[in-house]
């Protein structure tokens, strides 16, 4: 039963990873300038301090920039190097993080990590996208998401949005984390925020084994989707906090799978066998 359930767990990654899940095209938000600088391949790394553009309040203190660090996050007071993901109920440090875990962009698989400011829809944003980005140690599996920052000084000084956009999650922790060679199990990703202090937020699933990957049709990230996005396109994989004078807005997730993916997964289910005979051969 053993050897079934987990061939059935890549049949779901096949099925979700080809027709149950948003494209990246639909799903990351892309604007003139978002792309236009990137971080060397690393492990570990952080850019230095980056304009974002405009002043973001973020619980009582306003900021106009930031870093970006390698492993999933952004930070305001420092660069953050640490690859196993702690606990951001209860950190001090004031972080956003998409998706915190140990991303390593030296594989030859791998895509770097780019960021940049313009303007999205009107409005002025800055976005850094981790798109098909690997796990360390240089391990040949790969995720694609990315968060944005955008300036919602139209309703007062300071408001803004920022968006977590997955759409595609198959590795949820590094070797180092404790995972195996596919980037599974270990200590698991965290995403949420913290203003280093007294408040705080982690989606359901964070540090939960298998809890944010595609395969998940419950709780995985490209599944579900909160929030209410600045030009109304809401859809699974997106996961928008309304930032209004200091506070964030963080709505309750509710996973509910998609029926139509079910039937998807008993069309796909042979294929799914099938490849993973030919993975386990080579």
């Amino acid at each position: 039963m053993k050897k079934y359930s987990l061939r059935w767990c890549f049949v779901a990654a096949f099925a979700v990873a080809g027709f149950a899940i948003p494209t990246s095209a639909q799903i990351v938000r892309t604007f003139a300038g978002s792309a236009a600088n990137s971080l060397a391949a690393n492990d570990d790394g952080s850019t230095g301090l980056v304009n974002v553009g405009f002043n973001v309040n973020f619980f009582g203190t306003v900021y106009s920039q930031l870093y970006v660090n390698n492993n999933g996050n952004l930070t305001f007071a420092a660069p953050l190097g640490t690859y196993t993901p702690f606990n951001l109920l209860s950190t001090s440090r004031p972080i956003i993080a998409p998706f915190f875990a140990d991303v390593d962009t030296r594989g030859s698989g791998s895509s770097l990590v780019t960021y940049g400011s313009g303007t999205l829809g009107g409005l002025a944003a800055f976005a850094t996208n981790y798109i098909n980005v690997g796990a360390f140690s240089r391990l040949p599996v790969y995720n694609s998401f990315q968060v944005v920052l955008i300036n919602r000084s139209d309703i007062a000084p300071g408001d803004f949005d920022f968006e977590f956009n997955y759409s595609l999650i198959t590795w949820e922790a590094g070797t180092a984390s404790g995972s195996n060679s596919l980037g599974l199990g270990g200590f698991s990703a965290r995403a949420g925020y913290s203003n280093g202090a007294s408040a705080s937020f982690e989606i359901a699933g964070s540090a939960s084994n298998g809890a944010f990957l595609n395969t998940n049709i419950i709780s995985g990230l490209v599944h579900n989707q909160f929030g209410t996005p600045f030009d109304g396109a809401a859809m699974d994989g997106r996961y928008t906090f309304n930032v209004r004078n200091g506070a964030v807005f963080a709505p309750v997730i509710t996973p509910v799978p998609e029926p139509s993916s079910f039937g998807m997964f008993a069309v796909l289910g042979l294929f799914g066998i099938v490849a993973m005979r030919r993975r386990q051969k080579n």
